[in-house]
């Protein structure tokens, strides 16, 4: 008979406890301390005659595995592996050649943070062929891994499905600690999307005593967990309205939602990362039933933050201009609707496409030709709407060299170089109808006095081919930026008053008070 294993917490019912042999689980924590804790926990619930082994990284397992005084097998193999990302490749090899795997429990026990510098794809290969060398040896393999950045390490997994037979998070939640499984497969069935709080008892964890045993329903398809911004000082609307005071109180409650509407306010450019990251563990971990919606609360969002935000898993952005009527509207609208985009497990994928341009400001001319031609040719772009190219030619008396003292990018992605006697800029996710609004924030005087024409390019083809024929172009045509630009706003001493760029007047000393000279 195949033996069955358990897992080290107290009162936790069959189908999230037990694990058969020919199966590999895996734990998330966010500390060390509880995977060593979680590890000990496991082997005290673990029958005398029971085949265990334990492998550590980090620490010698020692000093990790404790002697249970009550329960666990009377025998267990310690072994130690080093932390370095090509130490379990050759895993069940090393196993095998130490002990036979057949109806044993394998509990590896990872180094905080191991897997944040391997890549994906080598963590599906590592998972499938682990997954197959367990069933093939009817062995059950238990990882711990604890992780800092468990949510980002979940979203990863949560589609191996196939390989892995449980995937859980242990996290802390004030003074006790929430089991977050996203699934768990074995004998008793299948469980999925569970959160049960866990108190710490003189045994060990414990599930609650007020936890449910009861198959977690979809009834919070009408409940609105909400900021409190977003209603802008009125009252709850119903019963069904939960309000928040931040967004981080909202996100850690939306984790146990199943079908739950959640708005997150947003009042400034710095949010909008920490936001997408909120979104992307919520849609990536709690499914396609939620409806996640942001509401600008001021005017903060760019093109390219709106596609980040909605390619993270967003529903619906409302934006900042909407009255609060309207507002009520669309999120009415978005009831019962189920979410049907591709996430991508890995929302540094995001990050990276929607921010491909980590360049600002004065560019050599051939860095400024590669980085924009990369950019029309990266597949997860929208079509012609990656930027504007423009070239600035100065007029007569003013050097192109000299003009460029004048450009002042302030946004990452927007590069400039010089040559052939024009300024040419690329501004990177600028609509053609904002280029006169960007070029007055990027220039402290107006245009028409610095500039005498100008030619634009904007659709991805227009781009592409202008920079296969400036690609060529003479080095000796190529501009070199004046050496000591210096501060240029103290030079001008101008202004921007969101329009445009004014000179500020500064009163000038011509003879010294005492003398009875006056100022001007």
């Amino acid at each position: 008979m195949n033996p069955i294993f358990p897992i080290g917490i107290h009162s936790l019912w069959d189908e999230l406890n037990h694990m058969p042999s020919g199966s590999l689980w895996w734990v998330n924590t966010d500390q060390d301390v509880d995977a060593y804790r979680l590890a000990n926990q496991t082997l005290a619930a673990q029958q005398a005659d029971a085949r265990v082994a334990v492998i550590t990284m980090g620490a010698p397992p020692r000093t990790v595995i404790q002697e249970s005084t009550v329960g666990g097998p009377d025998n267990i193999r310690l072994f130690s592996a080093r932390s370095s990302p090509d130490s379990l490749h050759f895993l069940t090899r090393d196993v095998m050649s130490s002990i036979d795997p057949y109806h044993y429990l394998i509990i590896i026990i990872n180094s905080v943070n191991y897997w944040q510098n391997i890549s994906s794809s080598l963590i599906h290969n590592w998972i499938k062929k682990t997954s197959s060398w367990a069933k093939e040896n009817n062995c059950a393999v238990l990882m711990i891994n604890p992780d800092n950045n468990s949510d980002k390490q979940s979203s990863l997994l949560v589609s191996e499905h196939r390989s892995l037979d449980g995937l859980a998070t242990l996290r802390r939640q004030g003074e006790m600690h929430l089991l977050d499984i996203a699934y768990w497969c074995n004998e008793k069935g299948v469980s999925a999307q569970r959160q049960i709080m866990l108190e710490t008892t003189a045994a060990g964890w414990s599930v609650t005593a007020a936890e449910d045993h009861a198959p977690q329903p979809r009834s919070d398809e009408k409940q609105v967990l909400s900021h409190i911004a977003v209603l802008e000082g009125a009252p709850p609307l119903s019963e069904n309205w939960l309000l928040y005071d931040n967004n981080e109180t909202l996100f850690n409650d939306a984790r146990t939602a199943q079908a739950a509407t959640v708005i997150f306010s947003l009042a400034q450019n710095n949010q909008i990362e920490g936001l997408a990251r909120h979104i992307h563990t919520l849609r990536r971990q709690r499914g396609t039933a939620l409806k996640i919606i942001v509401r600008e609360n001021q005017a903060s969002l760019r093109a390219t933050d709106e596609r980040l935000l909605l390619g993270c898993g967003a529903t619906m952005i409302i934006p900042w201009n909407a009255p609060l009527s309207r507002c009520l509207t669309l999120i009415e609208s978005v009831q019962g609707q189920m979410f049907s985009r591709h996430v991508p497990e890995d929302i540094t994928l995001l990050l990276d496409a929607m921010q491909p341009l980590k360049l600002r400001g004065y560019q050599p001319w051939p860095t400024f030709c590669q980085a924009v031609g990369a950019l029309m040719t990266n597949p997860l772009l929208p079509l012609d709407g990656k930027g504007v190219m423009v070239a600035l030619r100065p007029v007569p008396g003013i050097r192109a060299e000299q003009a460029l003292t004048l450009c002042r990018p302030v946004r990452m992605g927007d590069i400039v170089t010089v040559g052939d006697g024009r300024l040419v800029l690329f501004l990177s996710f600028c609509r053609i109808n904002d280029l006169d609004t960007a070029l007055n924030h990027i220039f402290p005087l107006p245009i028409g006095d610095i500039f005498s024409n100008r030619k634009v390019w904007f659709e991805d083809s227009q781009i592409a081919a202008e920079i296969v024929q400036i690609r060529d172009m003479n080095p000796e045509k190529w501009g070199n930026p004046l050496k000591g630009p210096g501060d240029i706003s103290a030079v001008v001493n101008a202004q921007h008053d969101s329009h445009a760029w004014r000179r500020v007047p500064q009163p000038i000393t011509l003879l010294d008070a005492s003398d009875g000279g006056t100022a001007v």
